[in-house]
């Protein structure tokens, strides 16, 4: 076969890039599962008192807070998780 310009397979690799089918894997479409939790704002007022107490949860603290915010043990978790790396962008971003 004769040989493709450059250009031509830069253009094909953005198209692979940018085709349908491969939203959910480049994060451009909402994944199937659970939907996204909306936190309350006294659910939300608890887990920063948490938070600023201690920025890794524990196991009996995680059920603790799970049983009194009506949240699954894995919402907590998922949400200190998050939370970690805002505080990580935050005092990167001080720098």
């Amino acid at each position: 076969p004769p040989p493709v310009p450059a250009a031509a397979l830069r253009d094909r690799e953005a198209a692979d890039r940018s085709s349908p089918g491969r939203e959910a894997e480049a994060g451009g479409g909402a994944v199937p599962g659970r939907p996204r939790t909306k936190f309350s704002a006294a659910q939300l007022q608890e887990l920063e008192r948490s938070f600023r107490e201690q920025r890794y949860i524990g196991a009996s603290e995680k059920r603790r807070l799970a049983a009194v915010l009506n949240l699954s043990q894995s919402q907590i978790k998922t949400w200190f998780q998050n939370r970690r790396m805002k505080f990580k962008r935050q005092t990167q971003d001080a720098r």
